[in-house]
């Protein structure tokens, strides 16, 4: 399976022939110690992903695009692949630095949450 060597804390929820869901650490994020939209998430979409579920239809020359969604609103600027493998292998990388603490979430957010991104701090090792 393409995501067989997940980095650890990520694991995947839906994986289709298009697109693909992948969250991390879901026992933490159960609406008790952590609020449940603030799931982090990668999305792997043939084509740009559609704000409405059953609308996106992609095309045969539609790019690849892997997003990390830290909420429904906030994201980080998707990365774009030729190949579904290319992407998949973006999706691990992705999944790998934000794991280990090496991407800078905090300046995704226009209003931040100090208390819930100092907790996404000590579980991605960056509070360390």
């Amino acid at each position: 399976m393409a995501f067989d060597d997940l980095p650890a804390g990520w694991q995947v929820w839906n994986s289709e022939e298009t697109r693909s869901i992948l969250a991390y650490r879901p026992d933490v994020f159960d609406s008790e110690s952590f609020p449940a939209p603030c799931l982090p998430t990668i999305y792997l979409s043939k084509g740009r992903r559609g704000r409405r579920p059953g609308q996106h239809r992609p095309a045969p020359e539609d790019p690849w695009y892997v997003t990390l969604f830290l909420e429904p609103d906030v994201n980080r600027d998707p990365e774009t692949f030729d190949s579904r493998e290319a992407a998949v292998a973006g999706v691990r990388d992705l999944a790998a630095r934000f794991a280990a603490g090496e991407l800078d979430y905090r300046a995704l957010y226009q209003v931040p949450r100090e208390d819930y991104l100092d907790e996404l701090d000590e579980l991605t090792g960056r509070g360390t």
